[in-house]
């Protein structure tokens, strides 16, 4: 059951929260829980456990506050908590589900009506479910819908941007750069008339290649063969007019190999990071993931709201082209074993070994 739209007010008085306590409200759980003087519990107003008297009962506004009453989390509240997490993972999907199906991007207030919450509470709920905004969420399904009609041979542009969402022509156009990088025209026949700028380098990990669109960096790739590296772009964009850097673009690259080198310095430059709705929040969540500290496979489906997601998470990681910058490096198996990494399992084990000496 997902919850009815309530706020703050709607609890603002004991006997208003009595109420809801009575009614098992889930809609209440976020705005305070009830403590029972007799048992020295707490628990979340929708709580399964049976209900206590009224004179034994006062409330708190967090559990933090309850705790420094002296009150501890009752048993059921892990439990209750779990099946709240499952309502609210399922409410998301499904927004996402009806944002994938929908042949114009649903507005914000549609989608939250359909939750049955305010759009404030719908919005902050997607974001921490999924680590986007709706609105970027509806930005990246676009994005992808429009990359698989542009790589049709059966539609033109024009075609191609009304079936990817875009109700006006000028609409997506004052976008286009952003989400593709280049002019979809540009885009759809492989990168023709895109300029992008690319440089190779040595680092301690091998040949490094460091290429940047109009975005940002939009390639580091690792290897033995430079020449290899070079093939590799050229595949990942075979029409694009490649440019060797000048001096300024070499200045990016000894940056980028000073990340490389020391982690802990950070790499504070643009990246034009393209993929599917899903790469891009497995991609953002591993940007999320500090220096010398590492996550599985599983956790990280976990934060990005699809837990059972683990072996797409490990696809996402596979196809990330950005190294180090997005740090897949940092994902390891359940039983912490140092498994696959597209650049090769040894440079991964010695980027980790390198940010712990860090």
């Amino acid at each position: 059951m997902i919850p009815a739209s309530t706020s703050a007010d709607d609890y603002a008085t004991d006997e208003a929260r009595w109420r809801a306590v009575q009614a098992r409200d889930h809609g209440a759980d976020s705005h305070f829980v009830y403590a029972v003087r007799t048992t020295g519990v707490y628990c979340r107003p929708s709580a399964s456990a049976r209900l206590p008297k009224r004179e034994n009962i006062e409330f708190f506004d967090t559990p933090v506050a309850a705790e420094m009453a002296g009150y501890r989390a009752s048993r059921r509240i892990k439990g209750d908590q779990t099946r709240a997490a499952a309502e609210r993972s399922e409410m998301v999907q499904h927004a996402c589900r009806l944002i994938q199906s929908s042949p114009t991007p649903p507005s914000l207030d549609d989608l939250a009506a359909k939750a049955g919450l305010s759009p404030f509470h719908f919005h902050r709920l997607f974001k921490a479910e999924t680590g986007l905004t709706p609105k970027a969420y509806i930005s990246a399904d676009r994005a992808g819908r429009l990359r698989k009609q542009l790589h049709s041979s059966d539609t033109t542009v024009t075609e191609a941007l009304y079936q990817a969402g875009f109700n006006s022509s000028s609409r997506f156009y004052s976008t286009a750069d952003d989400m593709l990088g280049m002019p979809a025209r540009s885009y759809r026949s492989g990168g023709t008339g895109a300029a992008i700028r690319f440089a190779v380098g040595q680092c301690s990990l091998g040949a490094i290649l460091v290429a940047q669109s109009q975005r940002g960096i939009c390639a580091i790739f690792l290897g033995d063969d430079p020449d290899a590296l070079v093939r590799s772009l050229q595949d990942q964009f075979p029409k694009a007019e490649l440019l060797g850097g000048d001096a300024g673009f070499e200045k990016l690259v000894a940056q980028v190999v000073g990340f490389v080198e020391t982690p802990a310095l950070g790499l504070n430059l643009p990246l034009d990071i393209r993929g599917t709705a899903f790469q891009e929040r497995v991609w953002r969540a591993l940007r999320e993931v500090p220096p010398g500290t590492t996550i599985s496979y599983s956790e990280l489906a976990r934060r990005i709201g699809h837990p059972k997601a683990v072996r797409a998470v490990g696809s996402a990681c596979g196809a990330n082209c950005i190294a180090v910058a997005i740090p897949c490096h940092r994902v390891l198996r359940r039983d912490g074993d140092v498994s696959g990494y597209r650049w090769g399992v040894e440079r991964k084990r010695a980027l980790l070994k390198r940010e712990i000496s860090d």
